[in-house]
């Protein structure tokens, strides 16, 4: 392991991290330069914060800038895993030096903050917060920070790294489809850098756009942007309570239920349909979307949930009208698909059936290349027709065929990258599973009896599948208008450590965590 380049890779990386800070800073001026007592305790929270970010991240690189080595994979495995922890750790900062509580009275711990960071940077919005609208609580500008702390990670501060930074090599190419990544590669094209500006010029304009739509309805600039950086992002965290609830419904959820759409699709093929000096017809153009395999299933799925869950509601009695219902199914099965985790309802008083199409939407996923969490749906049309095939070759022993995607033989390598995934997925689910039931104590669900260890198994199981799959809110006690304020220290680093595996989609943090790669070649 070259320990100098990764210093100075890491370096870099918290010199952004700090300086985008700054952005959060001019919300500690609620009118005219007349900075109130809390609002100073958060703005000086967030100057002190920029000052050791930036102290801290200068001391990495100057330990390593001598280096003229090329980063090569291993060193770009390692910058990636460790660059999103370090990332955590100071986007944490904010929130200690500002005072902040996750509670009326209740100071959160560098744990809290670490959670709630990494929640942010991964765009799980998991959040530990109880009183997001009691301006004791929390400072307006450190609540900035924390939704924009959704944006930075929505596109991978990995890939805004390589942007802004520019020639990395093979390297280079290793961090950004750590931070695209996805089971097909054909999307990250050649030029490494040129591929990362154009997917973060995409997500800009998108961002742009929505913010603009949102004030148009009445929205302020503040929570217009709070709520643009959740939807692009898919992260979900909001500054209200009752999370998009609060609009009542109206144009407001309809363009936050468009842009989550957005995100969840791949980013390349929006590249493909508006790329400027192209010869294409507009009619040519299109047939990326109409044409690919990914998008179809994946709007096909969202289209299938919505009416089955629009059905459970009305045949439950849940609501007697069925435009509510639907807007309501189509916004939960919205949300969970992309991993957003905005909430008009709370869907855990729901059905038993509502409840598990639900989750099993959890891990699911956006597509590949989106901002989206989860098992991205390519992988599950992977899937289906490797079982196809498998069952063919059950009674036809002899037949070789090759498994197709959109007229392209996939690779064996691919094939066998997909099987195994959905396998690690399963293990680690499993087994985070029964720790966390393990660790938590019952107090909470204790008073129910019998009935309250049943809650405690789908609580704890949908916990982990929200924050694996970085959904954010769960069932229960985690619930769209709960928090994991109520779990214990042990179990929000679990699900901390889950955060960052579902972000990163499991290599580049289990790496880290594998002896022999820290050995000398």
């Amino acid at each position: 392991m070259n320990w100098p380049i990764v210093a100075r890779m890491l370096g870099l990386l918290g010199l952004l991290v700090g300086a985008s800070m700054a952005f959060s800073l001019p919300w500690a001026f609620p009118a005219l330069g007349q900075v109130e007592t809390f609002e100073a305790r958060g703005f000086w929270g967030l100057v002190f914060a920029m000052l050791c970010s930036l102290a801290v991240s200068g001391a990495l690189y100057a330990w390593g800038h001598q280096s003229k080595s090329s980063i090569l994979r291993k060193e770009a495995f390692a910058t990636v895993g460790m660059g999103w922890i370090l990332a955590g750790i100071l986007g944490a900062l904010p929130f200690l030096f500002s005072g902040s509580e996750r509670a009326p009275g209740v100071k959160m711990t560098p744990i809290d903050a670490f959670f709630e960071s990494v929640s942010g940077f991964t765009t799980t919005g998991a959040s530990l917060l109880t009183e997001l609208e009691d301006p004791e609580v929390i400072p307006r500008c450190v609540m900035f920070w924390r939704c924009f702390t959704h944006w930075l990670g929505g596109m991978g501060i990995i890939v805004l790294f390589v942007a802004i930074l520019g020639q990395l090599g093979a390297g280079g190419k290793a961090m950004l489809k750590r931070e695209v990544p996805g089971p097909i590669t054909e999307s990250v094209r050649p030029r490494v850098q040129e591929s990362a500006i154009v997917m973060w010029t995409i997500y800009v304009v998108f961002s742009g756009i929505e913010t603009v739509l949102l004030m148009s309805c009445g929205v302020s600039l503040y929570e217009a942007l709070c709520h643009t950086f959740g939807t692009m992002a898919t992260g979900g965290f909001s500054t209200h309570n009752s999370s998009v609830g609060f609009y009542n419904g109206g144009p407001v959820e309809f363009i936050i239920i468009i842009f989550m759409l957005l995100a969840g699709v791949n980013f390349s093929l929006y590249y493909l349909v508006f790329r400027r000096h192209h010869k294409d017809s507009w009619t040519k153009r299109l047939k990326h979307l109409t044409s690919d395999a990914e998008l179809r299933a994946y709007l096909l799925i969202i289209l299938v949930v919505t009416c089955l869950l629009t059905i459970s509601l009305m045949v439950n009695g849940y609501y007697a009208n069925l435009f509510v219902a639907l807007r309501h199914s189509l916004f939960a099965t919205v949300s969970i698909i992309t991993t957003t985790g905005f909430g008009t309802e709370d869907f855990s008083n729901w059905s038993e059936f509502a409840k598990g199409l639900l989750f099993v939407l959890m891990f699911v996923g956006g597509c590949a290349g989106s901002t989206a969490g989860g098992i991205k749906v390519i992988r599950w049309v992977l899937l289906g027709k490797i079982f196809i095939l498998e069952i063919e070759k059950a009674y036809r022993p002899n037949v070789v065929r090759p498994l197709r995607l959109g007229g392209i033989v996939v690779e064996e390598r691919i094939r066998h990258d997909v099987v195994v995934y959905f396998c690690m997925v399963l293990v680690i689910f499993l087994g985070s599973w029964f720790l966390l039931i393990t660790i938590e104590p019952d107090d909470l669900w204790e008073t129910h009896g019998d009935h309250g260890i049943a809650e405690k198994l789908l609580d704890c199981g949908s916990a982990v599948a929200a924050t694996l799959n970085n959904v954010g809110p769960g069932f229960g006690v985690i619930g769209p208008t709960e928090n994991f304020a109520n779990f214990s220290q042990q179990g929000k680093c679990l699900l901390t450590m889950l955060m960052l595996l579902g972000r990163l989609e499991l290599f580049a943090i289990l790496v880290l965590l594998t002896p022999r790669f820290w050995r000398q070649q």
